[in-house]
């Protein structure tokens, strides 16, 4: 058990607890002094009060961009708690987990501060202030291990419950399996009626957590707990709280509605668990989302007037502290027994989005009790993270592939390569999408550029614009090639024999005339090529406006022709997700809606890579043309010193509106090298060099990418003066570090698993990570030194 008898006895509490059952425990504290009352007269109004998936945002405050913001914090929700209490006679309030971790203040919290004996985790400073009741813990409660969860819920003041979590006895017989936590408690609720008598009403609360804690964090929980099926455990113990004089039941779960079908062991089982019979009253959360509301209207079963699921008040108030869910019940007492005459469920939130305004003041309380931390996490997110070995800069990122989109597929990729391992999912193979986000739509300063060397968490607001969450899509690969259609409809259609100036971007706006560069998704793990000399197969609504028509050519999945009927797993934002009209048309192509953040993914990322080099790997570009037309575009006047370096672009002049006009060509190359007579230049043979034949439509900055080099570096080492006179079959030397008498060097290209690698030189893979001690032998990078032990 986490919580000791100790810890029990230190808590304040303003509401009796009359019988803790859990692992054998039953205790009766207090008994209260009942009044009774005649029996017609006993009429109990009882509001009961949610909070969910705060994720330690107790302050309204953006530490990526570092500015109070309006839209989330606990410390407005405070405020509409405390109104929410002062209107109800009588009240309970609950929080449903996902408390401790999602902020860079549960970062700072969990891996920079220094705790001292006393200390208390801000989010428990703030509950305990508004005196919670009791809470249930949520999926992300796991993420830093049972110690570090036992230690942090020793400072709430409120007892916690969780039902489906069980000790793991390894006996594989389930007849004695030992719950893990309480898996509920009764409250001995002292009330006032309507005509201000007092009476008692035991409220019995139980909890329950996605049973995917096992596979989320199997690092933390394996050999330590298992999981057992939501519904089935309600089933298990509702009669058991009803034995125990439980008047009412009120079921605290951290997962999402689901489905209408029932399948056993979801993660989103909240529909199933309103009908078990004996639950009066359903708080749920863990999907970001608020119940009652008009995205639920059609659903079977729901009524968002009553805020009931199949017939069960529920509520789910948001995440951040967006919302404080509210039921409202009326209770009668009738032959000596409490009976639920009425229920409205009902969301409060803490601003309006629609006028941009504010509905909450902080609470002034919190902000001091917090004020320390939230200064810590300030000074947390402003040291550095990481490092980066090269600029991360979005000038080019609409025309070119782009090193800061290139970073967040990264992440992307890996986090979601991770969470399906056990899963349905693992096996297949995992695409990552990202889009230009800071492509000056917002203004000419509305670029990144950031400088090799330290990145500081608050960088990451610059890679990462938006606060989206990780979602997947599972896609076939004619899917893929249509989603990447849509994409490619951000360049005007280029005549390639025209003598005139061309605009190759359209306006980064949501005109007609324009495409936002925030639409225009890249797709990593394929490599492809956008012809723009033919028109656009879609119009920004994605209604199809041409049916015979590709942009997109060359499509390629591990060096071959993607497989229409090939299924992969897509890693985006929950905005890309809902929004693509054509990746997700109906909705039902999303298989994983994680809550992580993609901003923390990304900042995860960093963290566990200390060092990163995000070139980007070259996986598409626009495809050449065989004219010779003037093309151009508009970036920052801040680029010119990158355009220097960039074989394809140059400066050509700044314009009124403060933004520069840059040339792009797209000459074709291959024409070009077959017209010219210059042979090829003569270079040193480099006995341990890798060699690489030049294919059509390369040039050094694409080969260069796939091995972690500049182009330029590629030019000097082999000699090449003229960097646009590659030839098809013509030799260049890779660059490979000696080899010693140990071990030989293999660089990995674009593709590459370390599988694979094994395999060309018939080594176990696993040696091969522990040889080289990869932290993740899961995830290689292009142009990474992987040592090879000579035998």
């Amino acid at each position: 058990m986490l919580r000791s008898i100790k810890r029990q006895m230190n808590r304040k509490k303003k509401v009796a607890v009359s019988s803790v059952v859990a692992l054998g425990m039953a205790t009766s504290l207090v008994a209260p002094n009942v009044v009774q009352a005649a029996e017609d007269e006993d009429i109990v109004k009882l509001r009961i009060m949610e909070t969910t998936d705060i994720h330690s945002n107790v302050m309204n405050y953006d530490y990526f961009s570092d500015k109070e913001v309006n839209d989330f914090g606990l410390v407005k929700t405070a405020t509409l708690i405390r109104e929410a209490k002062e209107e109800a006679k009588n009240s309970l309030l609950f929080d449903n987990g996902d408390l401790i971790q999602g902020s860079p203040l549960a970062d700072y919290m969990a891996k920079d501060k220094e705790w001292e004996e006393g200390d208390q985790h801000p989010v428990y400073k703030a509950l305990n202030i508004l005196d919670y009741d009791a809470g249930n813990f949520g999926n992300h409660e796991f993420n830093y291990g049972l110690d570090y969860l036992s230690e942090v819920t020793s400072g709430a003041e409120f007892p916690y419950v969780n039902a489906n979590v069980y000790k793991d006895d390894g006996d594989d017989d389930p007849s004695n399996d030992e719950n893990y936590f309480d898996p509920y408690i009764i409250l001995d609720k002292e009330v006032t009626d309507e005509d201000g008598e007092t009476h008692t009403v035991k409220v019995g609360v139980i909890g329950f957590v996605p049973p995917q804690i096992m596979q989320w964090d199997k690092s933390n929980l394996e050999g330590k707990v298992i999981t057992k099926d939501i519904v089935k455990s309600a089933e298990k113990f509702v009669p058991e709280m009803k034995e125990n004089g439980a008047d009412m039941v009120v079921a605290i779960a951290h997962s999402g509605i689901g489905s209408v079908t029932e399948d056993g062991m979801e993660e989103d089982a909240t529909y199933d668990l309103s009908k078990v019979e004996g639950i009066d009253a359903v708080l749920f959360g863990h999907a970001h989302s608020e119940f009652p509301g008009e995205d639920y209207a059609d659903l079977e079963g729901a009524d968002i007037e009553k805020g009931t699921l199949n017939g069960t008040p529920a509520v789910m108030p948001g995440f951040w502290g967006s919302h404080l869910g509210k039921i409202d019940f009326t209770l009668e007492k009738t032959d000596g027994k409490w009976e639920i005459k009425d229920a409205q469920s009902s969301l409060d939130a803490i601003y309006d989005s629609e006028n941009d305004q504010s509905l909450a003041d902080p609470d002034k309380e919190i902000v001091k009790a917090v004020k320390e931390d939230h200064e810590g996490t300030i000074e947390y997110v402003n040291a550095p993270v990481g490092q980066t070995e090269s600029d991360l800069y979005s000038y080019f990122s609409q025309v070119q592939d782009d090193p800061t989109v290139q970073i967040v597929t990264d992440a992307q990729k890996r986090y979601v390569e991770t969470y399906i391992q056990g899963t349905e999912y693992e096996g297949l193979p995992v695409l990552s999408a990202g889009a230009p986000f800071k492509a000056g739509r917002d203004g000419v300063t509305d670029f990144t550029d950031i400088e090799a060397g330290d990145l500081a968490i608050k960088d990451t607001t610059s890679l990462y614009k938006y606060p989206n969450t990780v979602n997947v899509l599972k896609l076939n690969g004619s899917e893929v090639r249509e989603w990447l259609e849509w994409s490619a409809g951000q360049f005007n259609q280029i005549d390639p024999e025209s003598d005139e100036e061309q605009l190759l971007v359209k306006p980064n706006d949501r005109s007609d005339e324009g495409f936002p560069s925030y639409n225009f998704d890249v797709i990593d793990g394929v490599s492809y090529q956008i012809d723009v000399t033919v028109p656009q197969r879609y119009n920004n609504d994605g209604t199809e406006v041409i049916h015979d028509t590709h942009r997109i050519q060359n499509l390629e999945y591990n060096g071959e022709p993607i497989d229409e009927d090939q299924q992969f797993l897509i890693a985006t934002n929950n905005y890309r997700a809902t929004a693509t009209p054509i990746a997700n048309p109906g909705g039902d192509n999303i298989v994983i809606e994680s809550p992580d953040e993609n901003r923390q993914v990304l900042v995860n990322y960093i963290r566990d890579n200390e060092t990163i080099d995000p070139k980007a790997d070259g996986n598409w570009s626009i495809a050449p043309v065989e004219g010779d037309p003037s093309l151009v575009f508009y970036s920052s006047p801040d680029a010119q010193g990158y355009a220097e370096a960039n074989e394809d672009i140059a400066y050509v002049s700044t314009r009124d509106d403060g933004y520069a006009k840059y040339s792009f060509d797209l000459t074709d190359e291959q024409e070009e090298n077959n017209e010219d007579e210059t042979e090829e230049p003569e270079v040193d043979e480099k006995a341990n060099d890798l060699i690489y034949t030049v294919k059509w439509n390369d040039t050094l900055g694409k080969i260069g990418a796939n091995y972690g080099i500049h182009w330029k570096e590629l030019a000097e080492y082999n000699n090449i003066s003229n960097v646009r006179q590659l030839m098809v079959g013509q030799s260049l030397y890779i660059p490979v570090p000696e080899e010693t008498n140990d071990y030989r060097v293999h660089i990995v290209s674009q593709g590459e698993t370390l599988g694979k690698i094994a395999s060309q030189y018939e080594e176990s893979w696993k040696e091969l990570a522990t040889y080289n001690k990869l932290k993740n032998p899961h995830f290689l990078k292009i142009g990474q030194h992987i040592k090879i032990p000579k035998n």
